[in-house]
């Protein structure tokens, strides 16, 4: 029996009220009533997030009839019985300016399925059309999206332009988010697979081919680490093209991957401009946004956890192995702008130093491990608070130390001769190259110590045990002692001895955070305080506190007045030498000859 199509319309009809008109139309609805479901979260940001909430009208009609509709909850709507087809109507308001969701203005439409396309409950296997539509009275902007063109449709789009498009199922429809307007573009290939950079925003003399070559040589690099002898790029189970979509801000950064492309956020700042040859700290932020986001294309998109094989969109889908996800792609992620040459090894050893310094100042290392981290992810890593970092670890951050660690340990172990390299592939092999063809299942919690020892022969019980599973610290200092690399730790020039992480804003200096056991923990000190007065003499910002506290030796108590909501308190602060919690990571230079010395 033929399996009919779902088919779905969307147009950005009002531009200045930031809303987008969409329907879907079902040829055989459910005989007992059509029940219907908006996801409430995105994969990739473990938040529920209830998108619902921005449909601000929704009705449904069959055979030109008003057919009746209503909530069952908090996403999810139910149709009164019909024969069909029937279609449902609703504006979705999308004024969200972040990788998650959907924002329309005057400039550009952007969306992911997630928080625009409502499923049809037990039709979700059902093939998909999406005919999409310039908004009305625009002439010039293009579409870019991975989704492919229905070829062969009497609809059909043509590259970059409105018309229509199409996918397998719901699942496919979602991830693959658009970019609509009139956006800087380049395009490149890699290993044959063809690739667009799009930027969204205002980004002056933007090096366009700077970039694309920077990121060529990152996505070759990690093609040919996964497919060593094809070199065949995953996402052309999905689609013929690979889609960077940037959204340029004033000061954004953020990304969210998808099976067969990314959205990106960065500042203008981060990006690299003509004819200017050093782009900086930002641009190697940017490259590493790209790199993180391009190799979960493998890693989470393909490669998944059991518990995420297939979504379940509705509800929390709880884990603890996110920091192999998003903790081994943190770690590969600079790792492969070092591989392709676009950083060198000063380079990256400074970004791993700076993620270790991350780790070892949040006292939350030794409170939770990166296995529970991940589990709490939906409650407490996406909601974070002034104590976060006294009871929290990232996932991310210290999961790409596990990483580090399992990977040097393999390394030590073998002799060189097997590495975390080794590991991925296995997994790519077994849980990732066939997914979207049809392989069920993911990767089981308990998976990742067999998958270790038999990718490598090292049993890596203990160190998971430890270090993922448990809360100690990974010991890089020896383990990277190995490969002729120190470790070392100085005090941070922004370090004042106070124990707190300080924000400055219209001439007023508040606490952001209060570390555990510092000084400004031990006076009474909390987050939030607005400093008012040290000894009598006005805190405006930073640099004033730092330079009246100059005036003082650690072991010496100084009078601090603040403002705790609207009441003036005062505290009395015993000032502590600044710790030395910043690390650095430098190669050892080899031993010279001795003059005069016959080898």
């Amino acid at each position: 029996m033929k399996t009919e199509s779902i088919l779905y319309t969307l147009v950005p009809h009002d531009l200045g009220g930031h809303r987008l008109r969409i329907s879907l139309t079902l040829s055989n609805p459910d005989p007992q009533g059509q029940e219907l479901a908006l996801p409430a979260w995105i994969p990739g940001s473990y938040l529920i997030r209830d998108f619902a909430r921005q449909v601000e009208t929704i009705k449904a009609s069959s055979n030109k009839r008003p057919v009746s509709i209503s909530k069952t909850g908090n996403h999810s709507w139910r149709c009164a019985p019909c024969k069909g087809p029937l279609t449902i109507e609703y504006v979705v308001y999308a004024w969200d300016l972040s990788v998650r969701s959907a924002h329309v203005d005057e400039t550009h439409a952007f969306f992911n399925g997630t928080s625009v396309f409502l499923c049809p409950l037990g039709q979700e296997e059902h093939p998909c059309h999406l005919l999409l539509q310039a908004p009305p009275g625009v002439s010039d902007w293009k579409v870019y999206t991975s989704l492919p063109e229905a070829v062969g449709h009497p609809q059909a789009a043509a590259r970059h332009g409105f018309g229509m498009y199409c996918a397998p199922d719901y699942d496919a429809l979602i991830d693959h988010p658009v970019e609509m307007g009139t956006p800087q573009v380049i395009s490149f290939e890699a290993c044959g697979a063809q690739h667009e950079m799009v930027f969204t925003g205002i980004a002056p003399n933007l090096d366009l081919e700077r970039i694309a070559e920077d990121t060529r040589r990152i996505c070759a690099a990690q093609i040919a680490f996964f497919e060593p002898e094809t070199q065949a790029a995953p996402f052309l189970d999905s689609s013929d093209r690979y889609v960077f979509m940037t959204m340029v801000t004033g000061d954004g950064y953020g990304g969210l991957e998808h099976r067969s492309s990314t959205a990106l956020m960065c500042s203008r700042n981060d990006l690299p401009a003509k004819e200017r040859a050093e782009a900086g700290e930002g641009y190697e932020n940017f490259l590493g946004l790209v790199s993180h986001e391009y190799f979960h294309t493998w890693n989470v998109k393909r490669i998944k956890p059991a518990a995420f094989a297939p979504y379940a969109l509705g509800r929390e889908n709880h884990t603890e192995l996110l920091w192999v996800f998003e903790g081994f792609t943190s770690y590969y992620d600079d790792l492969f702008l070092l591989r392709a040459g676009v950083m060198d090894e000063a380079a990256y050893l400074r970004r791993l130093a700076r993620s270790i310094t991350m780790v070892q100042r949040g006292a939350g290392r030794l409170k939770q491990s990166v296995a529970e981290s991940s589990f709490d992810t939906w409650t407490r890593f996406y909601k974070q608070d002034e104590n976060s970092p006294n009871a929290l670890v990232s996932y991310y951050t210290k999961g790409s130390l596990v990483a580090a660690g399992l990977d040097l340990a393999i390394r030590q172990a073998t002799g060189e001769a097997r590495s975390l390299d080794d590991v991925m592939r296995l997994m790519w092999e077994r849980y990732g190259r066939d997914f979207y063809r049809g392989q069920p299942g993911g990767l089981d919690e308990s998976a990742m110590p067999g998958l270790i020892q038999e990718a490598t022969g090292f049993d890596a019980s203990d160190f998971l045990s430890r270090y993922a599973y448990g809360r100690e610290d990974v010991p890089l200092s020896d383990l990277l002692a190995q490969q002729g690399i120190t470790m070392s730790w100085k005090t941070a020039k922004d370090d004042l001895g106070l124990g707190v992480r300080l924000r400055s804003a219209n001439g007023q200096c508040s606490i952001a955070t209060v570390h555990e056991g510092g000084a400004a923990h031990q006076a009474g000190l909390s987050a939030n305080d607005a400093l008012v007065a040290v000894e009598g003499l006005r805190v405006p910002d930073e640099k004033s506190l730092k330079t009246l506290l100059e005036r003082w030796q650690p072991g010496d108590t100084v009078a601090v007045h603040v403002f705790r909501r609207d009441e003036l308190r005062r505290f009395d602060l015993t000032l502590a030498a600044p710790a030395e919690t910043e690390c650095e990571l430098q190669r050892k230079r080899p031993q010279s000859k001795k003059a005069g010395r016959h080898e």
